[in-house]
């Protein structure tokens, strides 16, 4: 094995870790006796020769060792190396991606097509390999045959060949995912496979199998999924709750099964041979999945691939049916926009006796509405029903999908109460590092204005190290939180004014900031005097903006605003100057200052000033000219905010409104800004640009926001927020000015 790896120059080549000369102990490794020793090397392999799916030129060199690797029935672990040539291979670039190929990233993108190529030239032993004895490569060679194979057909007529003879249920499920992955990838042939996927989800005896076509069907052909599915998937699921599968059952219908899994009927078309494979345009592939490599004991490894493993074995202990999760969110994501089916499968599964069913549920609710608009009143009150139950992990993710709701998790108010009455002790979370902060239960009643959270909020002001969350659970509770100004004043009297002052009052700062709590205004001055040279900048704005908040209240601070205010062209002064005139009124001491900071060089004090300028509305007409120059910037977040001042100061609309719209097709996370501000401007009328927008915007089920694979964690708030005010835009619809 490896004739030849001492003759490559590996020392010539490069990793992401640096030179590529310990590559050959790395491939060495993957064929070691020791189990320790091939799971570092393949850590090894994902983290340096293909670091987050790239390929340089050490990962080509080593493509032909790992299919030595692959076919040597004396290693173990092969399954682990397949995936990992899969993922080499499996990364196409189509004629968009090269287009936008530009000087610097061409030769990563060659790499990328040699790596393909040369995979897919050797990707015939996957035939060979899906009838492996070892039942980890069985697992892996279908996806790869799927993803690398360049004649699709066959593939297809090997996976359903494979299907009724296959031992190994988790094996089967992967046949079954390969053939939805050759329906995505080749188009022509989805009708096809689809059809297959019906019979199979009818006729299959394994519940298991019979759920798994219902998934890929979802993905590859939606319009072939039953009427009736949401019952049909509760059943299935039930029935895999009483009735566990036997190792070696069958998913063949129990009648004598040619190839292919389902017994043949009259209108079952032939499958072509090899030489009538169809001209396919592939589509883009999803990224490969990682999988559980092996199917034995694994020692536990200090690799990251050890730690994945362990966490993942911790997940599905005591599991009949580990996979049934991932088959239920390739369901999901299949059906897509199709909220009112999802809706009621979840909250099917979130009333299943089974806990680990429900945890999955839970989460999967957060997904969904992540991502889409509906009506989730009946969903969020079964997830707030799983608060109270007594398994840690099913409250735990439960409270972390409610927090993400904000005004959604309102029907689980009163078990987020409970749950918080029932445990004091688990009002503030601590870490090893970092500073403490409050749990997701806290958070969420919060951020529901629910006066239930001020105790919470009380009793992590009187912890040695205020949460760092404090300030934005107070903004949330608005005048209900009002009791807690004198704890706030007196924490941030007791700040040493230090290298570690920003973190310890920035927290205590938002707080004052959000109750507008004016008699706080000699303590924040005193961090404003004070502010250390580290972060000083930071505690310094953190500081303007309460003084700001403050308004009249902190009439006491404006000679110390006045003193900032005389730097002009600089963030501080802008800072200054937007806090002296909301407690002052000063126009005239602030509008020099403001004027200068909307020419400054960085964009950030252009953004900063256009705003300061619009707060005094008329008062800065003068600056109306400057705002319009502004409007064809190249930064278009600069042109967002000069538009809207440009109203504030003027009172014209046209030319305003025309702005932002065009910036509102252009970046969908404008929008909210840009909601605000026609709200503000009055009723939007009747066939009006801006009415058809608004319009639009509200009979869209997928939230404006939403992103394929990540999310923030206040995406729904804010999308829900743009709803409310392109409603309160609408509102009234033919009494406004902004046509």
């Amino acid at each position: 094995m490896f004739s030849g790896i001492d003759e490559v120059d590996w020392a010539s080549m490069e990793h992401a870790y640096g030179p590529a000369d310990d590559v050959p102990e790395l491939l060495r490794g993957l064929a070691s006796a020791d189990p320790a020793e091939r799971e570092a090397a393949l850590d090894g392999m994902y983290g340096a020769v293909h670091h987050q799916g790239d390929v340089y030129a050490c990962t080509l060199a080593c493509i032909p060792f790992l299919f030595e690797l692959v076919v040597d029935p004396e290693v173990q672990d092969r399954g682990g190396v397949v995936e990992l040539l899969t993922s080499i291979g499996g990364f196409d670039l189509d004629e968009d991606d090269e287009a936008e190929i530009d000087e610097d990233e061409i030769e990563g993108a060659a790499n990328y097509a040699m790596a393909a190529a040369a995979v897919t030239a050797g990707a015939g032993v996957f035939f060979e390999l899906i009838a492996d004895e070892d039942s980890g490569v069985r697992l892996a060679a279908p996806l790869a045959l799927a993803t690398l194979h360049r004649h699709p057909v066959r593939v297809l007529a090997l996976l359903r060949e494979r299907l009724p003879v296959e031992p190994d249920e988790e094996v089967r499920l992967a046949l079954v995912e390969a053939a939805g992955r050759v329906a995505l990838r080749h188009r022509p042939l989805a009708e096809r496979v689809g059809k297959w996927l019906g019979l199979l989800a009818e006729r299959a005896d394994s519940p298991g199998l019979r759920l798994a076509a219902l998934a890929q069907l979802a993905r590859c052909s939606p319009d072939g999924l039953p009427g009736d599915v949401v019952p049909v998937v509760a059943g299935l699921l039930r029935e895999m709750r009483s009735a566990p599968e036997e190792p070696g059952d069958r998913g063949d219908g129990g009648e004598h099964t040619p190839p292919g899994g389902i017994a043949a009927r009259e209108d079952d078309e032939p499958e072509p041979g090899p030489d009538t494979t169809p001209d396919a345009e592939p589509v883009d592939p999803e990224p490969v999945a990682s999988v559980e490599t092996g199917r034995g004991e694994h020692v536990a490894t200090p690799t990251l691939v050890g730690q994945l493993r362990s966490l993942s074995a911790q997940e599905n202990a005591g599991r009949g049916a580990p996979w049934a999760a991932d088959l239920l969110r390739t369901l999901h994501v299949g059906l897509d926009d199709r909220v009112g089916d999802r809706t009621a499968l979840l909250a099917d599964q979130l009333r299943s006796p089974d806990r680990r069913q429900r945890i999955d549920a839970v989460r999967m609710s957060g997904g969904l509405i992540r991502a889409w608009r509906g009506p989730y009143e009946e969903l969020v009150a079964l997830v707030g029903e799983q608060l109270s139950d007594p398994e840690p992990r099913l409250g735990e993710a439960a409270s972390h999908v409610l927090e993400e709701l904000f005004g959604l998790a309102a029907p689980a108010a009163d078990a987020l109460a409970a749950r918080l009455a029932a445990d004091p002790g688990s009002w503030v979370k601590t870490w090893a590092s970092g500073p403490p902060g409050l749990s997701s239960t806290v958070k969420a009643l919060a951020r529901l204005g629910d006066a239930r959270a001020v105790p919470a909020l009380a009793g992590a002001l009187e912890l040695p190290q205020v949460a760092h969350d404090v300030g934005f659970a107070v903004g949330h509770l608005g005048a209900t939180a009002r009791p807690l100004a004198g704890a706030l004043r007196r924490r941030l009297a007791e700040v040493e004014l230090d290298e570690g002052a920003y973190d310890r009052a920035s927290p205590l700062l938002a707080g004052l900031t959000a109750l507008r709590a004016g008699e706080a205004a000699p303590e924040v001055l005193r961090v404003l005097r004070g502010a250390p040279e580290y972060r000083g900048e930071w505690l310094r704005t953190a500081a303007l903006r309460a003084l700001g908040a403050f308004g009249p209240a902190a009439r006491e601070a404006v000679p110390e605003l006045r003193a900032l205010v005389r730097r002009p062209g600089t963030a501080s002064a802008t800072e200054a100057a937007e806090a002296l005139w909301a407690v002052s009124g000063d126009a005239d001491a602030v509008l020099p200052v403001l004027i200068e900071g909307l020419q400054s060089d960085q964009v950030h004090d252009r953004r900063a000033a256009a705003v300061a300028l619009g707060a005094l509305g008329p008062r800065a007409a003068v600056v109306a000219p400057r705002l319009r120059g502004l409007l064809a910037h190249e930064e278009l977040w600069l042109r967002v905010d000069a538009a809207i001042a440009l109203w504030e100061v003027s009172g014209r609309t046209r030319e305003t409104v025309g702005a932002l719209l065009t910036a509102w097709e252009q970046n969908r996370h404008v929008r909210v800004r840009v909601a605000e501000c026609l709200a503000r401007m009055g009723p939007v009328p009747e066939g009006s640009a801006a009415a058809h927008v608004l319009r639009s915007e509200l009979v869209s089920v997928r939230r404006h926001n939403a992103m394929d694979g990540g999310y923030g964690s206040h995406d729904i708030h804010e999308d829900e927020k743009l709803l409310a005010l392109c409603r309160q835009a609408l509102r009234g619809t033919g009494k406004g000015s902004t046509s």
